[in-house]
């Protein structure tokens, strides 16, 4: 293998390994490790992945065992290493500190911007210490009687530590709550606690208004902290199930540096280096864009940003792996990505001037499929079968989840 060809590892098989994938097989021709506990639809059959299963992996010692055996078998290769889930980037961190991923590049940030950024609880805090406006928020320990004067219900609640909250599975369980009344609040919380999470919960005011008042903001900093990419989408549609609620399934990209630049200036004073991923919704009432939620990684829904000219793979590849970080860049091209068939989009987004712009962007090409890549389809009945049926089965989960 050429000196100048990155080996990428990524860890989880979802929908953010294959949109990375697909990045590092645009920019450099070279398939991806893909190194999860199972196989996952979203990387299965695929001509640009090399799958390994590894049972246990979410358990330190093991993906600490797993990487070194992988380093060692390719010894003298420019690896770098990404996760695709905030569990597998916490352990990475973590890994990383204690010197045992040398032998791997890795775009994420210290244990000590991990600290202050990853529960969002404390993220709040960041955002208030740089004047980042968010929803009317209250945060709850575990033991706390919750008081919910001064908000008024729908209320939306949910965990602090998203990795955390995922170790403790109960009947019920949704990546995010909404609350009809007090006594509804009360047995959510409740619930949570119960299931052994122990960890902070926020409740928060809901902000009326479909799919459509949601932005997505991808950003990497180099190793010296300055902001290298900005890459800023409005969402046309989420999903809709109880463990999907939030993830994107469909984005225009957008230029608005008046978005942007209070959390650039905010990563760049703490020296935050890495990915990151921002979740940031309109407020109807007062015009503001509030701080929703930040991912100390890429996003699942990542390669909008490789699809608006800025391949997330070489940046990352070029300022780690060879020295060459690039010129500031916030994207200003306009796509239409989605990862469910556009006919899914039309029809559930709910945001009629949004669905037209999106037609228009799609008439015209200015449109990327995540899953329909046509390297990896041409010649791959498997890999075709398992991207249809993915996408039929979507008509079935939207209808079920309006």
């Amino acid at each position: 293998m050429s000196s100048n060809t990155p080996v990428p590892v990524l860890l989880g098989g979802d929908l953010n390994a294959y949109n990375l994938a697909r990045a590092f097989h645009d920019a450099y021709g070279v398939k991806s490790h893909v190194i999860g506990r199972y196989a996952v639809s979203a990387t299965k059959y695929s001509k640009i992945i090399i799958p390994h299963i590894v049972p246990g992996l979410d358990d330190k010692n093991v993906l600490a065992d797993t990487l070194k055996a992988f380093a060692d078998e390719h010894t003298g290769e420019k690896l770098i290493l990404f996760g695709c889930t905030d569990d597998y980037v916490s352990m990475i961190i973590d890994a990383g500190e204690a010197g045992a991923l040398n032998a791997y590049a890795v775009p994420y940030t210290s244990a000590r911007c991990r600290d202050i950024f990853a529960e969002k609880a404390d993220f709040y805090e960041m955002c208030e210490k740089y004047g980042i406006p968010r929803p009317k928020t209250l945060i709850l320990k575990k033991g706390d009687v919750p008081d919910f004067s001064g908000f008024e219900f729908p209320l939306v609640i949910k965990p602090s530590s998203s990795a955390e909250y995922w170790r403790h599975p109960f009947d019920g369980m949704r990546k995010v709550y909404y609350a009809k009344d007090a006594a509804d609040a009360e047995k959510i919380i409740n619930s949570i606690f119960a299931s052994g999470y122990e960890r902070r919960i926020i409740i928060q005011q809901k902000i009326k208004g479909g799919d459509g008042k949601m932005r997505v903001l991808t950003t990497y900093s180099d190793r010296d902290g300055g902001v290298r990419l900005v890459s800023l989408g409005h969402v046309l549609l989420e999903e809709h199930t109880p463990h999907g609620i939030g993830n994107h399934s469909a984005i225009i990209t957008e230029y608005a540096p008046e978005i942007t630049r209070p959390f650039v200036r905010m990563l760049e004073a703490e020296r935050y280096t890495g990915f990151c991923n921002f979740d940031i919704v309109l407020d109807p009432k007062t015009g503001k864009y509030l701080a929703l939620d930040m991912n100390l990684r890429q996003g699942r829904s990542n390669l909008y940003v490789t699809a608006a000219g800025a391949n997330i793979a070489k940046i990352a590849a070029d300022d780690l792996l060879f020295g060459e970080p690039a010129a500031p860049i916030e994207t200003k091209n306009e796509v239409f990505w989605h990862n469910v068939p556009k006919g899914v989009v039309y029809k559930y987004s709910g945001d009629d001037a949004l669905v037209a712009k999106a037609k228009a962007l799609a008439k015209k090409g200015s449109e990327c499929s995540s899953l329909f890549y046509g390297y990896d389809l041409k010649r791959s009945l498997v890999r075709l079968m398992c991207v249809l049926y993915m996408c039929a089965n979507q008509y079935k989960k939207y209808k079920e989840n309006k």
